[in-house]
């Protein structure tokens, strides 16, 4: 829902002219989008056919969105087959552009995939909660892609910035979607360890966090959520306070008074349409429609007219592009793989603002948390994040 909202926001920003520069011209190179929004659930198979559809039978010009990394370790390789023009917003998993497309021409991802996450986090935990890890850390993961990857980066990132620090071989690996958790809560509640590690999202997210809130375990145990925040407006109150709580990037409650008038816009224009903060998945959405409209612009330019999608590929590939707070630099995956920085703090409640912020902010650059060009995220963390400048 709030990936849907930043779609309709930003189309119609783009559309009307609203933004401000560089992308204050109407449109993508002059024409308007319109906009089909359909619904990512169903898993990879009904994805598979979705896309198909748009793009054999309802014959849209570009794909743009996807969140899941299921949805995207299914859907890339068919991108590339149709030859659609695809910009993957969230997409958590390495192996897009690492495994199951290393030499990709269609398909972009225009923020930072899973290891900067789980690197960054690990390297807060090094600086601000070493005394949290004593008795080593656990963890609660989806058990697909994105919760398997995630707990396999955060744990190895530890062990080689908090030597000797070691990870639970019973961390908690429940079924996508389970819903109930009491037996999960039951175990970690019992663990020594006193730190735990999560990449929960979504539903899985918040009902956790109401069955765990309710039987104190917040209380009993520092938390680490890679993508908390995607929940912390709609819990309002009931999100916990002083809880590690992750974004992906430079997205959501991190950047509420980012001056930059792209921000500022966004912020202004969200929370005026729809009565509430923008959270990253919004940010994130948003932030791949103006990828798209950097690359129709900068080719149309180039081309003195409405570009080919080759020559609209040609212009993301490799390039930096202004977002909402700092830039985007396709940097990665031979130029398909975005870089951006990363933000991590603890969960705050603002009375002034009456929503959940954040406290103690740490920024990550990319080239402290992502591996250099032409190395596996795995072997990077695995070989000690060798060339890291962090």
């Amino acid at each position: 829902i709030p990936g849907k909202k930043g779609v309709e926001l930003i189309v119609r920003g783009i559309n009307n002219g609203e933004l401000p520069a560089p992308y204050n011209s109407k449109g993508l190179a002059g024409r308007q989008i319109e906009a089909l929004i359909y619904d990512e659930a169903g898993g990879g198979t009904k994805q598979v056919t979705e896309l198909r559809n748009k793009v054999q039978k309802d014959k849209v010009d570009a794909i743009i969105g996807q969140i899941s990394s299921g949805t995207c370790a299914a859907t890339t390789k068919v991108s590339e087959e149709i030859k659609v023009f695809t910009i993957q917003a969230v997409c958590g998993t390495p192996r897009i552009f690492e495994d199951i497309n290393p030499n990709p021409k269609y398909v972009f991802r225009v923020m930072n995939h899973g290891t900067a996450n789980n690197v960054s986090a690990a390297h807060y935990v090094a600086a601000k909660l070493r005394d949290h890890v004593k008795n080593g850390f656990t963890g609660i993961n989806q058990n697909y892609a994105w919760g398997q990857d995630s707990w396999r980066d955060f744990s190895l990132a530890m062990q080689t910035l908090v030597p000797g620090v070691k990870g639970s071989k019973k961390n908690q690996m429940p079924k996508i979607f389970a819903g109930q958790y009491g037996s999960e809560i039951s175990a970690l509640s019992r663990a020594k360890e006193g730190l735990v590690h999560s990449s929960f999202w979504g539903g899985d997210l918040e009902a956790f966090m109401g069955q765990a809130g309710a039987r104190g375990l917040f209380d009993r145990k520092m938390f680490v959520f890679t993508v908390g925040e995607t929940v912390a407006y709609r819990l309002g109150k009931k999100f916990p306070v002083g809880v590690i709580a992750g974004t992906r990037g430079p997205y959501g409650m991190y950047v509420v008074d980012d001056p930059s008038p792209m921000n500022q816009w966004f912020q202004k224009e969200y929370r005026k349409t729809y009565n509430s903060p923008p959270s990253q998945p919004s940010y994130q959405f948003a932030q791949a429609f103006l990828a798209a409209k950097y690359a129709y612009d900068t080719a149309a330019k180039k081309a003195g007219k409405f570009p080919t999608t080759d020559q609209v590929i040609a212009a993301l590939t490799g390039a930096t592009f202004q977002s909402f707070v700092g830039t985007v630099r396709m940097g990665l995956g031979k130029g398909h793989q975005g870089l951006t920085n990363d933000y991590w703090g603890v969960t705050t409640w603002d009375e002034k603002r009456n929503e959940m912020t954040v406290k103690d902010v740490i920024k990550f650059t990319p080239e402290c948390v992502m591996p250099p060009p032409g190395v596996k995220s795995v072997d990077w963390i695995k070989g000690g994040m060798k060339g890291a400048k962090c």
